[in-house]
């Protein structure tokens, strides 16, 4: 860790307060005084004192000025060099948090839990080993919205992930919205590196871009879609008559598949979480994480610090002023006769 100074240039401002003493003093008129006996030791007594005042008050002076000095110049500490990988892709998630992905048929460690509880779990560590990668994350249902643009902060994409609530964006599944949301956001990324992965479990059912135009549109913008049908397609419910089996969902897998042929990705389809890990880790190889490295140094700025203490001997000099004011004011006035 080192200390540096953005503006070192300004330290050339030190010597300007000697240019007071090129100025001419003012003059000041001769106040009507009194003569005492004893006036000569009380003028050598007033002049000890006010010379000790003086130097105090010129030594908190000068500190002041020499530390407004070296906030201007604006210090900062500088961290060591610190080695992120890169890999330069920028990943969008578009997760489907439609009424159907509340069906409980997936399994947890031996735990039946919802569809996108389920895709919360495996999902957020999809997003953790990212490392280097920028990631975004659009949730759809009647319609598509953004709820993280693309960036390197993965944390807060996975805790955005885990507070989404099934039917906040509506019962019905726009497809096509979120992928024609999902490429505006990525047209200005570098074209090798477009993804979006696509969660769903359902057919599309509402809203006003049709999946497959979207699909078409997404290839022209050399938009990679991974599409992932969610589901086992069946549950297990208790009856009368004991536990049966009942379908689940109505998963168009023609155009899921079709969607990614359109765009160079693939079509997954995942019945449990261990399947929709398997796919992640296939991701991960398809979609390799680059080792290249970018190097970034911390930087923490210091001129707060010299700048409070010049604002506090600031404080300390007026209160000084003006309590030495009171302290001299005359109490009646004396004319000289």
């Amino acid at each position: 860790m080192n200390i540096e100074f953005t503006w070192p240039w300004l330290f050339a401002a030190l010597p300007l307060p000697l240019l007071a003493l090129l100025l001419p003093r003012a003059r000041r008129a001769e106040p009507a005084t009194l003569r005492f006996p004893f006036y000569a030791a009380l003028r050598d007594n007033l002049q000890t004192h006010t010379g000790q005042r003086s130097r105090l008050r010129l030594a908190l002076a000068t500190a002041a000025w020499l530390l407004l000095v070296l906030a201007a110049a604006r210090p900062q500490l500088i961290g060591e060099s610190v080695h992120l990988p890169v890999s330069g892709r920028s990943l969008m998630l578009a997760v489907d948090i439609s009424g159907s992905m509340q069906n409980e048929d997936m399994q947890v460690r031996g735990r039946q839990l919802s569809r996108l509880t389920a895709v919360k779990v495996v999902a957020g560590d999809f997003i953790e080993q990212r490392k280097g990668d920028r990631i975004g994350l659009i949730l759809f249902g009647d319609e598509a919205y953004l709820q993280a643009p693309l960036t390197f902060d993965r944390q807060t994409v996975r805790i955005l992930l885990d507070e989404a609530q099934i039917g906040l964006a509506g019962q019905q599944t726009a497809i096509g919205d979120a992928i024609g949301l999902a490429i505006k956001r990525l047209r200005k990324e570098p074209d090798s590196n477009r993804v979006l992965i696509l969660l769903t479990d359902g057919a599309n059912t509402a809203g006003n871009v049709d999946p497959l135009k979207a699909a078409d549109l997404a290839a022209r913008e050399g938009v990679r879609i991974y599409t992932i049908g969610i589901g086992s397609g069946e549950t297990v419910v208790q009856t009368p008559f004991g536990p049966r089996r009942v379908a689940t969902g109505d998963l168009d897998e023609g155009n899921l598949k079709a969607i990614a042929e359109k765009t160079g990705g693939r079509y997954f389809r995942a019945r449990d979480t261990a399947q929709l890990a398997q796919i992640y880790d296939l991701l991960d190889r398809i979609e390799p994480i680059s080792e290249d490295e970018q190097t970034w140094r911390p930087v923490d700025e210091l001129y707060v610090w010299p700048l409070g203490s010049a604002l506090l001997l600031s404080v300390l000099i007026a209160l000084a002023a003006a309590y030495r004011r009171r302290a001299t004011a005359p109490r009646s006035e004396v004319s000289h006769a």
